[in-house]
């Protein structure tokens, strides 16, 4: 036997000893772990990413008013640019969400500000948009909400801003400061608690949605005090702007879990591995439980704008200039 003949049997001895001893893991030599990744730069006000069945990554850039995609190979490019979409500090083009019938449909959603609302609109790829949902009250520069999402039933769901009147948020007969829940054609999902395309109320400026089996949890950014984390009931209400955070108020549903507004002001929310993962526009990513327990990681980034479980078991990390692969550790 050759003395490399027998390094290897000795080397394969020591392996099968260490796993045995549950020291060592067996994985292939190749692998690396992922961590975090650019795979996207020089952005204009990234805000929202959702992918088409092959993997190819769609996201809208707020200020530039487009949709742009990247290829399963990295390259990055123009879809169509948005007509009619009003731009301010907060507005422009924010939500996207592909159909989850997109091979049949291919329909993709947004979620827009004109000069005088904020709306939801279906289009195929490069042609028109439809509106399906208008009158989401706009600001003059802040409280769009913006986010839309497929949930697990089907419907669609939509974070609305108050549109700087809190007033809003408790009128049931106004889409600001909701959760809205809709069919493809912008119709009230069935099911609905109020008949109506109201799915719960009582919110500053929703800013995240994300689904744990079928419970769904927001991120709702507060006014000067504390942002929330919320878990949402149909029909809730969650008190803005008469509560700012937890209330004695048994008419409102507290939140989970609270930040102080110069540690937070969340943004886009996913499931992903076990853990909620919240963007931050303070800088950063929280990781949290289902109480709100856990702290912040990806810091280097900057302001993060959303974070989406994408195909391929990979975390998606969206910052105003750039969009990042990681691995949720």
């Amino acid at each position: 036997m050759t003395f490399r003949r027998k390094l290897a049997i000795a080397a394969a001895s020591a392996t099968t000893a260490l796993l045995a001893a549950g020291t060592a893991t067996a994985a292939p030599t190749d692998v690396r772990p992922l961590a975090i990744k650019q795979v996207a730069s020089g952005l204009n006000q990234a805000w929202a990413v959702d992918f088409l069945p092959d993997g190819t990554a769609l996201f809208t850039e707020k200020d530039s008013r487009k949709i742009r995609k990247i290829a399963p190979n990295g390259q990055v490019s123009d879809v169509q640019t948005i007509s009619g979409v009003s731009v301010t500090k907060e507005a422009g083009l924010l939500g996207l969400a592909v159909s989850p019938t997109y091979a049949t449909d291919q329909l993709v959603f947004i979620y827009y500000t004109t000069s005088s609302d904020n709306r939801i609109a279906k289009l195929k790829l490069g042609q028109a948009p439809t509106p399906i949902v208008t009158g989401i009250p706009r600001g003059s520069q802040y409280h769009h909400g913006g986010r839309i999402k497929f949930g697990p039933d089907g419907y669609l769901y939509a974070g609305t801003g108050d549109g700087q009147n809190g007033a809003n948020a408790q009128n049931r007969n106004s889409l600001g400061g909701k959760v809205l829940r809709v069919d493809k054609n912008g119709a009230a999902a069935p099911g609905n608690p109020f008949n109506s395309r109201v799915y719960s109320l009582g919110h500053r400026n929703v800013q995240g949605l994300a689904w744990v089996g079928t419970q769904l949890y927001i991120s709702d950014i507060g006014a000067s005090k504390v942002d929330e984390l919320n878990k949402i009931t149909p029909g809730g209400n969650y008190g803005w702007p008469s509560c700012e955070g937890p209330c004695s108020n048994p008419a409102y549903t507290n939140p989970v879990k609270t930040w102080p507004t110069s540690q937070a002001t969340p943004s886009g929310l996913t499931y992903y591995k076990g853990s909620l993962f919240m963007a931050s526009l303070k800088g950063g990513t929280f990781k949290l439980n289902t109480s709100g327990a856990g702290g912040k990681l990806y810091t280097n980034l900057g302001r993060t704008r959303d974070e989406v479980a994408g195909p391929n078991n990979v975390l998606w990390v969206v910052t105003p200039s750039g969009i990042y692969n990681a691995d949720g550790s």
